[in-house]
């Protein structure tokens, strides 16, 4: 029934939003973005295996799947996880739900440029509402509690260019026999390849054998809800379309606001809630318009 991915939806957007005050509270403490990602791959290599052999499933390591999940673990886990965690350590925790509303806004001069959309005035007014939000947030002296952070917004900005160039890289690999767990078994496989050394090489590796405290479960909690939401994604995707499926950006942007104010206490200025709101529109603007064939 209908009513039913739109729960998904909410569900989804609800999940990923709470991620970023989560990763915060993991981040606040010292943990460094690649031993974070360390756990992370590995909590994924474990679920999406289980999933994977339980559904009687296999791993196929041919060139094809490999560049799949080469280039998922790269533009959609190991380089954004970097940008996103450095930023949120030093960026109050609503910013970067506010910042991953850019990712289809990033997305469309990206594809435009690689041949996958044409051009269209009210999308391009979306990209510049975009602009003006990241202007609002590292413009005013009083948007951030401290305006020496302004260039961890920057920063923060790139992990939403990288999530962008995955959703082309999707588009581009075309890859339809594999299912969302083996998908993300894969690149959560490649994922821990890459960031075991970067975590070593950094110095930066996280020891799971000291007692757990907030910080610890948060890695553990946000990585789980993660994972539990990316495949939701991939399923709706399936099942409605990508048109129905991306309207998720707005919960997640609206419940890492939300979720930021209600478990860290955050408050914010009214540049920040100006520039949510130039995001939503300029996100609303720049969404592809529902096609004949969408369910």
């Amino acid at each position: 029934m209908r009513w039913g991915y739109y729960v998904a939806l909410l569900g989804m957007g609800a999940a990923w939003g709470l991620v970023f005050p989560i990763t915060k509270i993991a981040v606040s403490t010292g943990y460094k973005p690649f031993g974070i990602l360390v756990w992370q791959m590995v909590i994924g290599v474990f679920l999406m295996g289980t999933f994977t052999l339980l559904r009687g499933r296999k791993l196929v390591f041919s060139r094809k799947y490999l560049l799949l999940f080469a280039g998922i673990a790269c533009l959609g886990a190991v380089v954004p996880n970097y940008f996103s965690y450095t930023a949120t350590a030093n960026l109050p925790g609503g910013i970067m739900p506010i910042l991953i509303a850019l990712v289809p806004l990033f997305s469309l001069p990206i594809a435009l440029l690689f041949g996958y959309d044409k051009p269209a005035l009210w999308r391009f007014v979306g990209v510049m509402m975009g602009g003006a939000a990241v202007i609002l947030l590292i413009g005013p002296k009083a948007s951030l509690p401290d305006p020496t952070k302004t260039g961890f917004v920057l920063l923060g900005s790139l992990a939403s260019i990288a999530y962008a160039f995955e959703g082309i890289f999707m588009t581009w690999i075309n890859e339809k026999r594999l299912d969302p767990f083996q998908i993300l078994f894969g690149s959560s496989i490649v994922g821990l390849i890459l960031s075991v050394p970067l975590a070593l090489a950094t110095g930066t590796f996280i020891n799971p054998l000291v007692p757990w405290t907030a910080p610890e479960w948060a890695v553990l909690g946000s990585t789980i809800v993660n994972q539990i939401a990316y495949v939701g994604y991939i399923w709706l995707i399936g099942r409605t379309g990508p048109v129905f499926a991306s309207q998720v950006a707005y919960l997640v942007t609206a419940f890492g606001v939300l979720g930021s104010m209600v478990i860290l206490g955050e408050r914010y200025s009214g540049y920040i809630w100006a520039a949510l709101g130039l995001m939503l529109i300029g996100l609303f603007l720049v969404q592809p318009r529902r096609g004949k064939k969408e369910a």
